[in-house]
């Protein structure tokens, strides 16, 4: 969860409307009271209910499980009193997202218990003040039992896949790692005795030149040719390299979007012409990052993709319409960000972040690349 308002977290206005209705609505069953001393202590308990609401949401020990005993008894009380049992959904819904085991069903077994047992005493005591809204109390007493669990299953699946997507990250940079190791030690077999050879055939033309200038033209010839194998060998072993397509990435980032029931737009070419393959390997595995950061933690409904080719770079720009980021990223949880700089740092490659209204990531990698592997 966000933050301690947010019930509906892709959709902060309904969460508003929700809290408008609730916070409300306890009013008109106070004031039925005659009794100033009743008025009074309804407002007190509406008070002290919200105020263990908020507190609960701050604490990060067992002093949670202290907070929520104040907000059932405080649910008693109201129920009994006032025949408001409403507040109960407010404790079902932070009930349902407790990610301990054992706390989640002590907690939600006693919190139906208590609920159920105060509706029956209150018909007991004093029936017209439940009968008028029988029909509202049974669909809370439904929320009650349904509510915490159904929100306790969606936090222990999002855990998973939270678990999933950094297990697929780490096996991604594993992969990355041996890709690396094996492209050294093929450059190593590839280019170690031919430079060796480049050097000493180089030492013995330099002494030739002057006493047997045919013979030091002769080397100079090999030189030449040994220079031009390992450069065709050096290419083939470049061409060698797996491929990660933009436009390949860009059919799995809008399937992505698509199930995260997220609007996509695309603008520019993401085919950019005579882009190194090392390169367009690092902006396919960020932009796949970009997308996938902002499917997880936006919390937004549309992203927009921007290709550009300039002369002297590559830019891709992921925005989002969500909640937005703060300080660049920095704080952010979780390592995609730190692991898409430190890619794209390996190419020369930057990474910067703009916060706000929703988020803007410029992805950028130097066109200056593409020499590097052209050079004749």
């Amino acid at each position: 969860m966000q933050s301690w308002y947010s019930i509906f977290p892709r959709n902060p206005w309904l969460s508003i409307y929700a809290w408008v209705i609730f916070c409300l609505l306890p009013f008109f069953f106070i004031f039925r009271s005659s009794s100033p001393i009743e008025i009074a202590v309804g407002i007190s308990l509406l008070f002290l209910f919200f105020l263990s609401y908020r507190f609960s949401f701050k604490s990060k020990s067992g002093l949670v499980y202290m907070w929520i005993s104040f907000e059932m008894v405080i649910n008693i009380a109201m129920t009994l009193l006032f025949g408001y049992v409403y507040l109960s959904l407010f404790t079902a819904f932070f009930i349902g997202n407790i990610r301990n085991p054992v706390g989640f069903f002590i907690m939600y077994g006693l919190h139906i218990a208590f609920t159920i047992l105060a509706i029956v005493v209150g018909f007991f005591l004093e029936i017209n003040l439940f009968l008028p809204h029988v029909h509202f109390i049974l669909i809370t007493v439904i929320g009650v039992v349904l509510l915490p669990f159904n929100l306790y299953n969606r936090n222990k699946r999002e855990k998973l896949e939270d678990q999933l997507e950094d297990a697929k990250e780490k096996i991604s940079e594993l992969i990355i790692l041996e890709e690396r190791q094996r492209i050294a030690r093929d450059l190593h077999d590839t280019l170690g005795q031919k430079l060796s050879m480049i050097g000493l055939k180089s030492d013995l033309a330099a002494r030739l030149v002057t006493r047997d200038p045919a013979a030091a033209k002769k080397e100079l010839q090999e030189i030449r040719q040994t220079a031009s194998i390992a450069l065709k060998e050096v290419r083939e072993l470049v061409a060698d390299m797996r491929t990660v397509k933009l436009e390949d990435e860009l059919i799995r980032i809008r399937q992505i979007l698509k199930a995260a029931e997220m609007d996509c737009t695309i603008e520019g070419d993401p085919v950019f012409t005579k882009i190194p393959t090392i390169a367009e390997n690092v902006l396919s595995m960020c932009l796949k990052e970009a997308v996938t950061n902002v499917v997880k933690h936006s919390f937004g409904t549309a992203c927009h993709i921007t290709f550009a080719q300039l002369p002297n770079e590559y830019v891709i720009t992921v925005e989002d319409n969500g909640i937005g980021i703060t300080r660049g990223g920095e704080t952010s949880p979780g390592s995609g960000l730190k692991g898409m700089r430190e890619r794209l740092e390996f190419i020369n490659g930057s990474l910067h972040v703009e916060g706000g209204e929703g988020t803007k990531l410029y992805i950028r990698v130097p066109a200056v690349l593409k020499q590097i592997v052209e050079v004749d």
